[in-house]
């Protein structure tokens, strides 16, 4: 017997995301030209103590591919930023676990000690608390600059313990309670992978947040950033230049527009720069050492383009 129609699974057409210039149908393929570096993203590293389910960068505790980077070659690009006044506001941070780099807390007081604002994506757990005390220190002394981005998957414990896996609810829990109780400023990244509506997804985490007397706005997109699932197996469309017009968004409005991402592979010499958090694998978005060397036109030549940016209208810094 065959599957209803809206079970049947669509795997992405292998023609597809191939040229850098063309689509499969043979028509320009979109660019994005980097309008102005608003946020520099680290990696800083893609060890995790969680391996979730569906993991963008493939996050585990054994996944090293992506290594820690070091305080010195943060501050590289840091100083880069400052002699050649590119206008940068924001230092973001994403593994992997940011606070299982050993360096985190010193990369995090160089850069707000220089003035950048600082975004931190963590799982809040163990990692985070394991540096409560320094990390309160940071708060206590450039906490306005400073906001924390716990992962909630989701509202409900056991959805999100079936992406995040057992037992990673009540330390998360725990950690977000910490972090609003110290006067963190903090914002949540939830999941749309449910099947609800966004608007469900709301009314659901601030259902949650009254539950455990957390004083955060489910309402507020830039307090809870949802982000569309993504999986680079299924079919999505091409984007086209045409499909600008088309779908009603910009080239401005995408994250490879005013972000780029620094990354360092297992057994490199030295940092990379690539278009954005999304990308940090594939060869062909490697686009130099420095930020100035990472000027150029973007392809929009891989899924996540299309289903995470363009379509899906996210961008990783809310």
């Amino acid at each position: 017997m065959s599957q209803p129609a809206e079970s049947v699974i669509q795997f992405l057409d292998p023609r597809k995301f191939q040229d850098p210039r063309t689509t499969a149908d043979g028509d320009p393929r979109a660019h994005v030209r980097l309008r102005e570096l608003e946020t520099l993203w680290i990696c800083t590293g893609t060890l995790c103590n969680l391996e979730c389910r569906n993991c963008y960068i493939e996050s585990s505790p054994s996944n090293d591919r992506l290594v820690y980077i070091s305080t010195d070659e943060v501050a590289a690009y840091l100083d880069e930023i400052e002699r050649d006044r590119l206008g940068t506001r924001t230092i973001a941070f994403t593994g992997g676990e940011p606070f299982m780099n050993p360096d985190m807390i010193p990369i995090l007081d160089d850069v707000l000690t220089r003035g950048f604002e600082a975004l931190v994506l963590t799982n809040a757990m163990r990692p985070m608390m394991k540096v409560a005390d320094p990390l309160l220190d940071i708060q206590r002394r450039h906490g306005d600059r400073l906001t924390v981005r716990v992962s909630i998957d989701h509202y409900d414990r056991d959805t999100h313990e079936e992406e995040r896996g057992p037992r990673s609810w009540a330390p998360a829990i725990k950690g977000l309670h910490w972090l609003t109780s110290n006067g963190f400023t903090v914002d949540i990244a939830g999941r749309l992978f449910s099947g609800e509506s966004e608007h469900a997804m709301r009314l659901g985490y601030a259902d949650l947040f009254r539950r455990e007397h957390i004083g955060l706005d489910a309402h507020d997109a830039r307090t809870l950033v949802l982000f569309p699932e993504m999986d680079a197996r299924l079919d999505v469309p091409e984007i086209t230049e045409a499909c600008w017009d088309i779908v009603g968004t910009s080239p401005d409005a995408q994250m490879c527009a005013s972000s780029r991402m620094v990354i360092k592979r297992k057994g490199a010499a030295h940092p990379v720069v690539v278009p954005c958090t999304l990308l940090p694998y594939d060869p062909q978005f490697e686009l130099g050492r420095t930020l100035a060397e990472s000027f150029v036109d973007v392809p929009l030549n891989h899924p996540h383009c299309a289903k995470f940016c363009v379509l899906g209208g996210a961008s990783c810094s809310g």
